[in-house]
């Protein structure tokens, strides 16, 4: 499977934030975090935010671009 995952540098930084369980919602891009719960990648759990299946598959899968920041 060849499935790639576009995402914007500050979503990218929203979902790697995310990663840990004490992330802190008021210090995250609030429109990154919103464009990734309509992306289904994050979900509202009380107070806080929480990666969903998908949003754990798409940060553990990354994409090109994130990779590619990475090498540089």
């Amino acid at each position: 499977m060849s499935e790639e995952f576009e995402l914007r540098p500050d979503q990218w930084d929203a979902l790697k934030a995310l990663r840990a369980s004490a992330a802190n919602p008021s210090r995250l891009n609030r429109f990154a975090v919103e464009s990734l719960i309509t992306l289904g990648y994050v979900a509202v759990r009380g107070d806080s935010f929480e990666l969903t299946p998908a949003g754990r598959k798409v940060l553990v899968r990354g994409s090109s671009q994130l990779l590619l920041d990475i090498a540089a």
